[in-house]
C-alpha cells in the first residue's frame, strides 16, 4: 500500500465523516469537524491513497500540552501500519505530552498506543456510551 500523511483542509469534511461513521458509534456532526478544523489549536491528518482517505487523526495543542480527539482507520485498510504513521505524525508537534482516552476493550489500539510508549496513567469511568465503557487514559511524555 502506497498511503502519504498529509495535513487535513475543510475540503476533507466528508472524507473524515465517512469514516466517523465507520468506526464509532457515536460518530462527530459535519459542523462537529468543520469547527475543529477551523480550531488554530486542531491539527488533523489523514492518511492519502491519491483520493482515497484511508484514516485520519486529531489533536488539540495548547500551551505545550496534547490531546488526541480521535484516530480511526477505514475497516478494510486496518493492520496495514496506518495508524501507527497517524500518531507518529501527531507526536512530530510541540508539546510536553500527548494524551489520549481508548476504550478499555480496545486491545489492538491499547498494544499499538504502549508500542509507541504511551502509558496508561488513569481510568475514566463510563466515558464512552454505545456501548458504555471505561476509558483507559493513556500519555506519552515527550
Amino acid at each position: 500500500m502506497n498511503y502519504e500523511i498529509v495535513r487535513a483542509t475543510l475540503d476533507d469534511v466528508a472524507d473524515i465523516k465517512k469514516i466517523e461513521d465507520e468506526c464509532f458509534s457515536v460518530p462527530w456532526s459535519e459542523k462537529s469537524i468543520e469547527e475543529s478544523l477551523n480550531n488554530p489549536c486542531s491539527h488533523f491528518y489523514l492518511a492519502k491513497d491519491g483520493k482515497l482517505v484511508l484514516g485520519y487523526i486529531g489533536i488539540q495543542v495548547f500551551s505545550g500540552e496534547g490531546y488526541v480527539t480521535n484516530v480511526a482507520t477505514l475497516k478494510e485498510y486496518r493492520k496495514q501500519g496506518i495508524a501507527k504513521a497517524l500518531v507518529e505524525k501527531a507526536l512530530e508537534n510541540e508539546m510536553e505530552f500527548l494524551t489520549l482516552e481508548v476504550r478499555k476493550s480496545n486491545i489492538p489500539a491499547i498494544n499499538l498506543y504502549s508500542k509507541l510508549g504511551f502509558e496508561t496513567v488513569g481510568v475514566r469511568q463510563k466515558f464512552y456510551r454505545e456501548p458504555e465503557e471505561d476509558a483507559l487514559l493513556m500519555t506519552k511524555y515527550l
